[in-house]
């Protein structure tokens, strides 16, 4: 039996329900090093945990989501960001990418969908990183 491949995630959200929303679907795929940030600030201070994904809500009430993901990928490049927006924004999603972020969820009826396709791109990107790395095929 394979051994699923375990990951640490911060979810930032100010809004209490979509955290814990993301959370229960998480801890439902067995995820279980999850830990919730009601704002961004205090995600910044953890930062030293090494998470190695983050969900990250672009309208945070103290600092916008777009100086956040900043602030992460300078402490860490290698830590994948998602930002969480409630409407698309062109503008907003070309800027998050721009600036770092590995992809972005509309919040809507599909997280769920969403959120396990970003994971298994992870996933298979850390694998093909690590065979890589070391030559395995």
């Amino acid at each position: 039996m394979e051994t699923k491949v375990q990951f640490k995630f911060f979810i930032i959200d100010d809004n209490f329900f979509c955290a814990n929303l993301h959370k229960q679907y998480l801890t439902n795929m067995n995820y279980n090093d999850i830990t919730l940030f009601a704002n961004s600030r205090d995600c910044i201070d953890n930062l030293d945990q090494n998470p190695d994904i983050i969900f990250l809500d672009h309208n945070m009430e103290d600092i916008v989501g777009l100086e956040v993901l900043k602030k992460i990928k300078s402490y860490n490049p290698n830590i994948y960001v998602i930002m969480v927006l409630r409407q698309e924004s062109i503008k907003t999603v070309v800027d998050a990418l721009k600036f770092g972020a590995f992809d972005y969820l509309i919040k809507g009826n599909d997280v769920n969908e969403k959120m396990t396709m970003i994971i298994t791109k992870i996933i298979t990107i850390r694998e093909q990183l690590k065979k890589n790395m070391f030559g395995f095929n």
